[in-house]
């Protein structure tokens, strides 16, 4: 016998985890990622029990929203690629991450806590990853061609792009005093050679 194929999820299914999704983006813009999600499955016109078959925690939901937000973040990546200086990319695309991880208030507190846990059964655990193996692509980059140091990791410059869009969330730095913090970060990173260059 061949094995039944996969039924399909039924229509009201895909329209409760629709609904609940777009609610959750507005919610999360709105309130944070510490929104009540109780109050979200309220305004999704569905029940606590149906918001939880469909994302059982609260990092769960955050990260089917984020895939949502992932799109441009990708095209970024894809461009930056195609950059000719690695210095400027790397640059470029911290500055692409600061603003990914400034999508909602809050949202650097989950990632650091899941980046740093490397926890399998976080649902945010893999899209860490993910940014982070993107971030190596610029970070080698720029090592390769001498503008960054050698002892200076991908995760490095993700924690250090959260820490900004963190302190950007709570409103208490203007822009000139972000500008003074990405300054701190890339002298860090850079060699002396790439300081001297840009």
């Amino acid at each position: 016998m061949q094995p039944r194929p996969p039924r399909k999820p039924r229509a009201d299914v895909i329209r409760n985890r629709s609904a609940i999704l777009d609610t959750a983006r507005r919610h999360f813009q709105k309130h944070g990622v510490h929104t009540s999600l109780e109050a979200v499955a309220k305004d999704a016109g569905v029940g606590p029990g149906t918001l939880y078959r469909h994302f059982p925690t609260r990092e769960a939901l955050l990260a089917a929203v984020l895939h949502l937000h992932a799109q441009n973040l990708a095209a970024r990546h894809e461009e930056l690629t195609r950059t000719a200086d690695p210095q400027r990319a790397l640059q470029q695309w911290l500055l692409a991450l600061e603003d990914y991880l400034s999508t909602f208030n809050g949202l650097p507190e989950p990632l650091l806590t899941a980046a740093r846990a490397s926890e399998p059964d976080n649902p945010l655990t893999h899209p860490c990853d993910q940014l982070i193996s993107m971030t190596d692509n610029f970070l080698r980059a720029a090592q390769q061609t001498g503008h960054a140091r050698a002892d200076i990791h991908s995760r490095d410059l993700f924690m250090a792009a959260s820490a900004v869009a963190w302190i950007r969330g709570t409103g208490c730095a203007d822009p000139a005093n972000l500008t003074g913090l990405r300054t701190l970060i890339e002298s860090g990173y850079l060699s002396p050679a790439g300081a001297a260059a840009g």
